[in-house]
């Protein structure tokens, strides 16, 4: 079966240029559409819970937040794992225990074995993305890197697609803490595979020719020193607006701590992850609760801003890549712009299902489009011994930003109403696209610097 993948009759020898980094692709898809599912199935259950577990909605709330506290918390001590071990002695494990503690939440009979288990299971998980990017770096050449950090990106919003409808089905037939336990399967076998598959660089696979590894290799001088594009780019007007301009490479972990254009996506990120996680923990409250919709119009709805996030993930990720030559911040800018308003029309959102649904997809299109870019930015700035230590710190704001957000709706719900809410995820976008605008576009052409 692999031959037939890569597409030779003789593995990691051959001279005909094989295809496995794709193989590769497509794990990283399935992975972590399985660890998305089991962070965001505690949205769906979240109603049910509250119903067995006495809560408000402010604790309601920080029971969401813990998994992305441990998450955050456990970033940069990933990162620095990485770059001492590899990818591979760490990352299957790291999968087997997200899946152990995703059990374990289906046998919580107390909130503070709840709240225990959550935030084991961020712990847990927060290795995989740090994995999953550094994967990328290695495998991929610079023009197919925001391809496969957007098909990477879409697994996150995959599994949300999945979550509402199968956990609705789960709920009806067979009870809450079902969820947790069929749910911890998948990732148990799939990290396996991983391992069996998948090594820390091209060079080491058995499945990788040598032609794919030159073809890889070929194009890493630095992340962003990619081939001339394939269509010639002269949006001058761009290049000015986003600030683009050759920089050094950021070599040690001292300089990655002091640049202000890693801090800068730092803190856009903090306020994207915020606004994806608060719909991820609530939505379906909201759903049930304020449209008084039936558990599978909520399973609809609820996964229709997720569906809307595949396809703006990997738009985004091919637009940067091969119509606008690896330019990151655009889409990043216009997705922060576009959500203020898509968070303006959630106030006025429609009671029919389907019409809600509709304003859901489009909102999840357009929340995604720069999502991925967030991810492949750092590529630019760094060389491959210091992105991982660089991933972690952009990914770290961002799940620190992921905690607060839903905590921030409960103590919101609390007070006020959900129109609130709205206005407060609002107000998030706007400040993620002033932070952008202060950062630089690192290239290797920038256009607003030719006469």
């Amino acid at each position: 079966m692999i031959n037939s993948i890569v597409d030779e009759e003789t593995t990691g020898t051959g001279q005909k240029k094989t295809k496995f980094r794709w193989v590769v692709a497509t794990l990283i898809f399935l992975i972590y559409t399985v660890a998305a599912a089991d962070r965001a199935n505690i949205g769906v259950a979240l109603p049910f819970l509250r119903k067995e577990f006495a809560m408000s909605n402010t604790e309601a709330g920080a029971l969401a937040s813990l998994f992305l506290l441990g998450y955050a918390i456990f970033q940069i001590p990933a990162g620095f794992a990485y770059s001492k071990l590899g990818v591979r002695r760490i990352f299957s494990f790291a999968m087997i225990l997200t899946s152990v503690f995703t059990g374990l939440i289906g046998t919580a009979g107390s909130i503070f074995m709840l709240k225990l288990y959550r935030f084991g299971l961020g712990f847990a998980e927060a290795p995989l993305p740090v994995g999953l990017t550094s994967t990328i770096n290695h495998w991929f050449p610079p023009k197919e890197k925001g391809t496969a950090t957007g098909i990477f990106l879409a697994a996150a919003k995959f599994g949300p697609v999945l979550v509402p409808p199968v956990c609705a089905l789960i709920i009806a037939s067979l009870g809450w803490r079902y969820i947790f336990f069929i749910f911890a399967v998948p990732g148990i076998l799939l990290s396996l595979i991983w391992y069996i598959l998948v090594r820390n660089h091209p060079a080491e696979s058995p499945y990788c020719s040598l032609a794919e590894c030159k073809y890889i290799e070929s194009e890493q001088a630095g992340p962003s020193q990619a081939a001339a594009p394939q269509k010639p780019y002269n949006l001058k007007w761009l290049d000015t607006l986003i600030r683009a301009r050759k920089i050094s490479l950021l070599e040690t972990n001292a300089r990655v701590f002091a640049s202000w254009d890693i801090w800068g996506s730092t803190v856009g990120y903090f306020f994207i992850v915020a606004i994806v996680n608060v719909l991820l923990a609530w939505i379906p409250t909201y759903l049930l609760t304020v449209k008084k919709f039936s558990i599978m119009n909520m399973g609809l709805v609820a996964a229709a801003p997720w569906v809307g996030a595949v396809i703006g993930n990997i738009l985004g990720g091919w637009f940067s890549d091969k119509v606008i030559n690896k330019r990151r911040k655009p889409a990043m800018m216009v997705t922060a712009f576009s959500t203020v308003f898509m968070m303006y029309a959630l106030i006025h959102s429609p009671n029919d299902p389907y019409m809600l649904a509709l304003l859901m997809f489009v909102t999840g299109i357009l929340l995604n489009l720069g999502y991925s870019a967030f991810m492949v930015y750092p590529m630019a700035l760094t060389n491959k011994q210091t992105y991982p230590i660089a991933m972690s710190v952009v990914n770290t704001g961002g799940q620190l930003g992921g905690a607060c957000g839903p905590l921030i709706t409960g103590m919101i719900l609390d007070m006020y109403n959900w129109d609130a809410v709205f206005v407060f995820l609002a107000v998030c976008s706007l400040l993620c696209l002033l932070v952008l605008c202060t950062i630089t576009e690192p290239v290797e052409d920038p256009l607003n610097s030719q006469p």
